[in-house]
């Protein structure tokens, strides 16, 4: 993928396209190590954004593609929303529209 290390605090990481970093255009993965182990199969997390529409209208079209809404104990005040995909692995629609390239 030619992703490159940006950020590094402790033992978090943030990898991505070079020159670039979280917020930006093009996806970054940040990984967080913890003690605590996951319950289920999902060892990655994924934040998506979208570029051509807001957050509304990408949920919307995330649940009619075969997402659902998941709960892993949040309180509802969060600005993102929590999915799983058809297999079930977990990811974050975020509120924010990143702009396109």
């Amino acid at each position: 993928m030619g992703y490159v290390e940006l950020h590094r605090n402790g033992e978090d990481i943030e990898i991505g396209p070079p020159g670039v970093g979280f917020g930006g255009p093009q996806p970054t993965i940040v990984f967080n190590r913890t003690d605590e182990p996951k319950a289920g199969k999902l060892r990655l997390h994924i934040d998506v954004n979208a570029t051509d529409r807001d957050q509304p209208e990408e949920l919307e079209r995330l649940l009619a593609a075969g997402a659902r809404v998941a709960d892993v104990g949040q309180t509802g005040m969060e600005p993102w929303h929590v999915l799983a995909d058809p297999e079930g692995n977990e990811f974050c629609l975020l509120r924010r529209r990143v702009p396109e390239m």
